[in-house]
């Protein structure tokens, strides 16, 4: 998120295509609001007829990710009238920015979302059933859609109104560098967290850096946090979490297990040493140079891995404690939504639409964004090379949804919850200047202040 041969067959890609996009974005504990494949009515006149007119579409994206330009660069190419203003900033920044930028009179056409529920909640973001029913939205499964639900006034994500799209629907586990991997006598992927963690004291006694992951201006040491966390207790109670249920807490056995592991990691050296100074595109660089045996990332690397890394990198779902059982792994979309206050909420909505029918669009979804690229169950997956990292991460993706183990990140409980605790909290703690306890608790009581604002 262990390998195919050259090409995989027409049949093959059929079956794909039906479990994948019936399995994305469920969450471990089911999908709350799953059934509710009918939207909220709106009185609100929509057309899904782009015109000839001129138009310039502002769309804010996340720095790093080629998969948003490759999309418009090709949309503009099918449809010359439409130009695209893309602007990029860190995730980070995003979070912060997002209920200043679309409250601006120069509200973002189309906006990459960190998180949903205040933004709705402050009137800012688009209702988008009136596309749903316009473009035929019902056709897609209903459990690829939920994460992107929000109940009436901002209230529990999950059900309710259609307010985001995914540009791709991601999966996450571990990459590894097959070189490295063979050097300390990794054969196979690791079938338990006990397993894994051997080949991490192994590497390092070997000289090899076990792992290459950033901390800098976003909690990039969060993936394998979370990663741990899903494994040692419920995934239902992360789901419940981030879906914001009454009740839920952070403050559990499986968040406490997890950060005392990934205390442990960082004491043994498991993480660069400069960690909290390596951002995402430093780390990359590290990987695709060698340097780490070990990275936690997402299946959107997987075609830029195979064109700078072709034949050395592998990928697997992070392993189950025990080493039997059901696997879990955060799995989302890259959620983009149009601004309440779009200049040209339609052609938005006509390109969110195009990215998911689109065969063009679909195959670059995948090839460049190296995800499943959602949309009707009807629709195949565009063929992919065995053998091919991004092979692994489809079979992978496949292989959550049989398990039923997809789980949205934690990092989008709340709209400021990453920025304003995760990332500075998990910074302190691979510094040594947090406890385990406190990391726990300091995330759960900036998520309770959040939610009583």
């Amino acid at each position: 998120m262990n390998g195919f041969s050259t090409k995989i067959s027409r049949r093959k890609l059929a079956l794909l295509a039906s479990l994948l996009t019936a399995a994305v974005s469920v969450t471990a504990c089911g999908a709350p609001g799953s059934d509710q494949e009918s939207p909220e009515k709106s009185a609100a006149p929509v057309s899904t007829d782009l015109g000839t007119e001129p138009v310039t579409l502002d769309l804010y994206a996340e720095t790093g990710f080629p998969l948003v330009k490759a999309l418009a660069d090709e949309f503009t190419a099918q449809h010359p009238n439409v130009k695209f203003n893309v602007r990029e900033d860190q995730f980070t920044v995003i979070v912060e920015n997002a209920p200043r930028v679309l409250a601006s009179d120069n509200a973002p056409d189309i906006i990459r979302l960190p998180t949903m529920a205040d933004l709705v909640k402050d009137g800012l973001l688009k209702n988008l059933d009136p596309y749903f029913t316009a473009y035929g939205w019902d056709k897609f499964p209903a459990s690829q859609l939920v994460q992107l639900r929000v109940a009436e006034g901002g209230g529990l994500r999950g059900s309710g109104s259609l307010y985001g799209m995914g540009l791709g629907y991601s999966v996450t586990g571990v990459f590894y560098n097959k070189k490295l991997a063979e050097r300390v006598g990794m054969t196979q992927p690791p079938a338990s967290i006990a397993e894994f963690e051997n080949l991490l004291a192994k590497a390092k006694t070997a000289g090899v850096q076990p792992i290459m992951q950033f901390n800098k201006n976003t909690a990039g040491i969060n993936f394998p946090h979370q990663a741990l966390q899903n494994q040692f207790g419920d995934p239902a109670q992360i789901a419940d979490w981030i879906f914001q249920k009454p009740g839920a807490t952070f403050d559990t056995p499986a968040a406490l297990k997890a950060t005392q592991t990934i205390q442990r990691w960082a004491q043994a050296g498991y993480f660069p040493k400069d960690a909290n100074a390596l951002d995402y595109t430093a780390m990359m660089g590290q990987f695709q140079k060698g340097n780490g045996l070990f990275m936690f990332n997402g299946d959107w690397e997987s075609g830029n891995l195979d064109k700078s890394m072709s034949g050395d990198v592998g990928f697997f779902l992070f392993p189950t404690e025990s080493g039997s059982g059901n696997h879990v792994a955060m799995s989302a979309p890259n959620t983009f939504g149009v601004g309440a206050k779009a200049k040209h909420p339609d052609a938005a909505a006509f390109f969110l639409n195009w990215v998911h029918t689109n065969a063009k669009a679909r195959e670059i979804s995948v090839t460049v964004g190296g995800s499943h690229p959602g949309g009707p169950s009807s629709l195949a997956v565009p063929a992919v090379a065995e053998g091919s990292v991004l092979a692994q991460t489809l079979k992978a993706s496949q292989q959550l949804g049989a398990e039923n183990g997809a789980v949205d990140f934690t990092a989008n409980a709340t709209g400021g919850i990453f920025a304003a605790a995760i990332t500075p909290e998990m910074q302190k703690l691979v510094a040594g200047q947090q406890t385990p306890e406190g990391y726990v608790k300091a995330v759960q009581a900036e998520y309770q202040k959040e939610l009583s604002r």
